[in-house]
């Protein structure tokens, strides 16, 4: 299941939004002294350099944007809560380390869509969109609004790898070191994990990723949502994304992890109960509406540490070369 298509306002739509902003949020010079000071004692200005050149931050955020689909994630796993966010699962802020860091506040959406209107009206002073295929024209649109950050040059679209937008999302709030602190707290924890475990290493997962009406989506390499088990020492499928119920041969490997459907579902299909995978008890199941099932779309390091502490029981009875191992529903 690919992610929801996207729009992209008109450019004299945007325009006109761009031209309120300046008319309303721009300031005087009258503060410039003191507010250079203090950018100077947190760290500020930085730079980043990303796929259509470099952004320069040149003081503490105050007032951040997330467009990227999983960019919250990581803000708030750095302490942060940003003034509005992009829609994607609607349990979001219900999730247990969302939650905690909330600490009883709200986390406004604007929409499932990039909605510059909406965006303009938050008076961000960063938009981060990293997790999201940003094109040079909305990347103009965003800036012109307040600095953008997109992803490196280093990789695809959508496919920054976790740690990499840790540490790009640290930087831009001045927050470098307590990034690096929590990659090693989750690198810590999956390398615990694989000398625990060195069964995983090598097995193919295939995580089919919102299945429904007959059709499959078996995540590719390099995608975020299965960055952990990439972590883990699991391979990935050699061929996969968008499978119809034909040729789920493709998901029969040595575990399988269907993330958005019960089993009570699945097995309706007479071909997906056939699978090996399937009849031998490898497969693990999570629906859309558990923590879980954000944890591994949202991947940020807090997200990551849940579903390590959820998943790691139920990988060791699909491992385990025992045929009279359970494997649970998550």
């Amino acid at each position: 299941m690919n992610l929801p298509v996207k729009r992209v306002l008109a450019t004299a739509a945007a325009a006109i939004l761009i031209g309120a902003l300046a008319a309303c949020g721009g300031g005087s010079d009258d503060n410039a002294g003191p507010a250079s000071a203090a950018s100077a004692a947190t760290g500020f200005p930085v730079t980043i350099a990303h796929k259509f050149g470099s952004t320069t931050i040149t003081a503490k955020p105050q007032r951040i944007v997330t467009v990227g689909w999983n960019d919250q994630d990581f803000v708030l796993s750095l302490g942060e809560v940003p003034v509005s966010t992009r829609e994607w699962f609607t349990e979001y802020p219900t999730y247990p380390w969302v939650s905690a860091k909330l600490g009883g506040k709200t986390l406004p959406t604007f929409s499932a869509e990039i909605n510059f209107e909406a965006i303009v009206k938050q008076r961000p002073d960063l938009i981060l969109a990293i997790y999201e295929t940003i094109t040079k024209e909305t990347y103009d649109k965003l800036s012109a609004i307040a600095p953008t950050v997109v992803q490196s040059a280093d990789y695809s679209d959508e496919e920054t790898p976790w740690d990499v937008q840790t540490l790009t999302t640290g930087k831009a709030l001045g927050k470098e070191k307590e990034a690096r602190a929590l990659i090693d707290q989750v690198d810590a924890r999956v390398d615990e994990a694989k000398k625990a475990n060195p069964q995983f290493a090598g097995k193919v997962l295939v995580e089919d990723y919102g299945p429904e009406k007959g059709e499959h989506w078996l995540i590719p390499a390099k995608d975020p949502r299965r960055s952990l088990f990439d972590a883990l020492g699991f391979a990935t499928q050699e061929q996969g994304e968008d499978v119809s119920e034909e040729r789920l041969d493709l998901a029969d490997q040595d575990v399988l992890f269907v993330n958005g459907a019960t089993k009570a579902d699945m097995v309706k299909s007479p071909v997906f109960s056939r699978l090996k995978v399937v009849v031998e008890d490898r497969t693990l199941y999570t629906s859309f509406d558990t923590p879980l099932a954000g944890a591994l779309s949202y991947s940020g390091p807090d997200a990551l540490l849940y579903a390590l502490d959820k998943l790691l029981p139920e990988l060791r009875n699909a491992t385990d070369g025992d045929p009279n191992t359970k494997v649970g529903e998550l």
